[in-house]
This record gives C-alpha cells, structure tokens and sequence, in this order.
C-alpha cells in the first residue's frame, strides 16, 4: 500500500499523505477574477463534497481575487500556474494554499528558484504537475512517443530540479488521456518517489464517457495503493466530478459515509415507474450523511431479495411496492407514496 508510506503534506487546514483519507479535489472553471461566482461555484463544490479546490490564476487580478474567495470559502485553495512565475508567487501572497505548476514552462530554472524561495518562506507546497500532453520533445524522442516511461522520467526532473533548491514540501501529479498509459505511469513512480500523488485521469471526457475512463483508470491505481488526492476530470458540471469521485472512492472501500443506492435495471417484468423512481431516490438520498445502502427494486421476483441485502429498500409490485428495512418486510404501499415513506425512514433512521 504506497499510501501507507508516502510523505505527509499539509496543504491548508487539511493534510494528505502517510495513510491520511484520499480527498477529493476538482476545479473551478469560472473566470478566478468574478470572486462572486467562483465563491458561488466553490460553495456548490462543498456541499457535494469536494475537499480541495483549485482556481487558474492566468491574470494578476485573478491572483488578488483568492484573498477574497479565501475568506468566503471552507476548503483548501489551490492556485493552478502556466507560463508566468510572477502569477505563482502572487497567488502565494494572496493565500494561496498550494500552487499547481509545470516547472518546465514557467521560464528557466532562476524563475524555478525565485518560486521555490517564495513557497519555501511561506511552508506552502508545490504540486509539480506533468501531462502527457505536453512531454518534452527530447523524452518522445528517447522513448519514440510519448509513453509511461518518459512521463515519469519528467516528472522526476521536474521534482529533482525543485529538491536542488533545497524544498521538499511537493506533491507529485502525472497525467494522460490514456488510461493505460496512465495506469502504467503511476505503477512506475511509486517505486521511485515517496512524495504524495493526485491522480486522475486528465482530459477524459464528457460526463458518460469521462466518468467510464476515469472509473476504469482510477479504479485499477487506487485498488493498487496509489494515490493520495484525486480528481474526476469531467466535461461539464464540476460537480459531477464530485459526484463520481465519491463513488468510486466507495465503490473500492476507500471511503465511508454517504447512502449507497441500489438498483434493478428493470425488465419486463417492471410494473412501476423504476427508472423515474430510482433517480429521485438518488438525488434525494444526497442530502444524507448517513452510510447505509439503499435498494430500489422493480419486481417481486428478485426485489424482495436483494432488497433484503440492504439496509433499507422498496420493492416495486403493480402500482405499489413493499418497504423492507434491515431484512425484513415492513408494509405495503401505493406507488406514489413509497419515495415519501422512504424519506420518513432515512429522517429518523437510527
């Protein structure tokens, strides 16, 4: 398990590494400069569950902007750096938390250094970021293409380069849309570092396509003992990504708390409304910090079965449907009361 023994990190009020929980992370794609509508979006991002967020700081006003979001919002704030130091050293002098660079394109080394000096008299950490996208052409040369290897031997560069100015307070992230590759990739790095690793699966796609790949991919590096924050890097609605990140986290036993729900994919046999029926009981049960599982099933063939595995379930019949709690079958009612009297149950559920 590499999380077990991976560097401790503070970033904010929270720590990563050593075994500590996996925090979930995503990123604002408001203009940072709207303090009012990136404060909006972050709060939205808290109350799904994100645990750190991070803001592009493309501009200098963007950079002044986090010293306003910070006092508004709850959670660790991550500047998110490309091509000007000056914005990284700002942004730290705003509050930022963390700052996310690529220190192979913010200008040279003596650019690096002025970076690092100003992250090392503040105790703020530096996540050294590495696409696949953006490899350097001397490693698609040596390797021919971009691949697992070069990714990896980048980042380390990138790493030793900042462990040279004498700070060591990193966290490490290498990504691609490749998810073997990125599999591959983070298989290889932690047999060579002991920093903390965000992981994800970058550019992955849309909502349906994004959150298959990222599954997929995340779901092999976490169920290996890799990584320490993660992200679900969707094309849509931040937070989906939270959403998606939650459950997989659980899906792998990786986090508890939360309802899980449970469902048929109905058939024939179905006589309710499951489909409309299950996505209610989805959206409600998120309001719940409560870690149980929910069944919602649509016939009486398997529902009073499986239903019976969870916590608490209904299981639909012909315009009506049974509540079952904790293996037993507690009465029959009308189709259009089963989400009221599901609710009832999980308001006072002990």
């Amino acid at each position: 398990m590499y999380r077990e023994k991976t560097k401790v990190i503070k970033i904010g009020d929270r720590v990563i590494g050593g075994g500590n929980p996996i925090l979930i992370q995503s990123m604002t794609n408001t203009a940072t400069e709207n303090v009012e509508a990136t404060v909006a979006q972050i709060l939205r991002l808290e109350d799904a569950g994100c645990e750190i967020i991070r803001c592009t700081v493309p501009t200098i006003e963007a950079a002044k902007a986090l010293a306003q979001i910070k006092k508004q919002i709850h959670i660790p704030l991550v500047a998110d750096i490309h091509f000007d130091y000056k914005m990284a050293i700002a942004a730290m002098e705003n509050g930022a938390d963390k700052i996310r660079i690529n220190p192979g394109n913010i200008g040279g080394r003596d650019k690096v250094k002025a970076v690092v000096q100003a992250a090392k008299e503040q105790k703020i950490p530096i996540r050294v970021g590495v696409n696949s996208g953006s490899l350097e052409k001397e490693l698609v040369e040596k390797y021919h293409g971009v691949t697992a290897e070069g990714i990896v031997e980048s980042a380390l560069d990138k790493v030793q380069m900042i462990e040279e100015l004498d700070y060591d307070n990193l966290v490490i992230s290498i990504k691609s849309s490749d998810v073997l590759m990125c599999v591959k990739a983070h298989e290889l790095l932690v047999q060579k570092t002991d920093y903390p690793l965000h992981v994800g699966i970058t550019e992955s796609g849309t909502v349906l396509g994004g959150n298959i790949k990222s599954a997929v991919g995340l779901g092999i590096i976490l169920h290996e003992g890799i990584g320490d924050t993660i992200r679900v890097s969707l094309t849509g609605d931040p937070v989906e990504e939270i959403r998606s990140a939650k459950l997989i986290l659980k899906t792998l036993g990786l986090k508890k708390g939360g309802i899980e729900v449970v469902s048929c994919p109905t058939c024939g046999r179905t006589r309710i409304d499951l489909i409309g029926l299950a996505t209610q009981v989805e959206k409600m049960t998120e309001q719940y910090d409560l870690d149980i599982k929910v069944a919602v099933m649509g016939c009486a063939v398997n529902g009073p079965g499986e239903a019976k595995e969870a916590d608490i379930g209904i299981a639909g019949g012909i315009g009506e449907g049974l509540l079952i709690k904790k293996g037993e079958i507690i009465r029959k009612v009308p189709e259009d009361q089963l989400l009221l009297v599901l609710k009832e149950e999980l308001d006072h559920w002990q």
